[in-house]
């Protein structure tokens, strides 16, 4: 089920702007990585890289066996990478069954359906499926940028910022799912935060970035050294 991603000394630059500057990690089966940082420091290019949006202008991203060098992001999706954008970017007039049948694009027929643990983790999906995307609260749309990305039966879950803007309740219930993805499913599982609190919390290992660099490694424990704070202090 489980797939490494591993990302090794990648440039982005959008124009003559350099947003990445020789970025390495490696997400490793079955844990939480957790990337860090100040507004505007290149952690949305980062996920933008892995999930193919925009091309690297050099280095490698690695994901199990396969290197992605100018694969774009359907095939990506294929392959077993799933995306949860920053600001979930459902469907408003779908309704929340018809955005989660979305995530049917890539499969074969025979895998077209929606795993029952989807409801499981996130009730209310269940209780509004014939409710408009646009009718729920932010919440329960990240809820359901979530459940899409499921549906198509992810091997490695990428999410942009899922805490943003979230109620605390539906904050702790993210937090659970991804849990269970890693610890149940033994999802590989990558996200973007700001959020401390979240990250200590669920995450295994973590990677602060500044000014499109790296610039530390290491166990979700370390948010607590004051050169790692350092760099996320506004």
């Amino acid at each position: 089920m489980s797939a490494a991603l591993s990302i090794d000394t990648i440039d982005l630059h959008y124009g003559a702007a350099q947003a990445l500057k020789g970025i390495s990690l490696t997400c490793a089966p079955g844990r939480i990585t957790a990337v860090l940082g100040r507004n505007g420091v290149g952690k949305s290019s980062t996920l933008r890289a892995i999930t193919g949006i925009n091309h690297i202008s050099s280095g490698a991203i690695n994901f199990g066996s396969e290197v992605l060098k100018k694969t774009p992001p359907y095939k990506r999706a294929r392959m077993g990478i799933g995306y949860v954008p920053q600001g979930r970017e459902i469907f408003p007039l779908l309704t929340v069954k018809e955005n989660l049948e979305t995530g049917y694009a890539g499969l074969p027929r025979s895998e077209r359906n929606i795993p029952d643990y989807i409801f499981e983790l996130f009730p209310v999906l269940k209780s509004m499926l014939n409710r408009r995307g646009g009718d729920l609260s932010g919440g329960q749309q990240q809820q359901l940028a979530i459940g899409r990305a499921l549906v198509t039966r992810p091997k490695v879950l990428v999410l942009d910022e899922p805490t943003e803007g979230i109620q605390p309740s539906i904050i702790k219930d993210i937090g659970r799912a991804l849990q269970f993805l890693r610890d149940e499913k033994g999802m590989t599982i990558l996200l973007v935060e700001q959020f401390l609190d979240f990250c200590r919390e669920i995450a295994d290992d973590i990677y602060v970035m500044d000014r499109g660099e790296i610039m530390h490694a290491g166990p979700a424990s370390d948010l607590d050294l004051p050169d790692v704070r350092r760099h996320l202090m506004v």
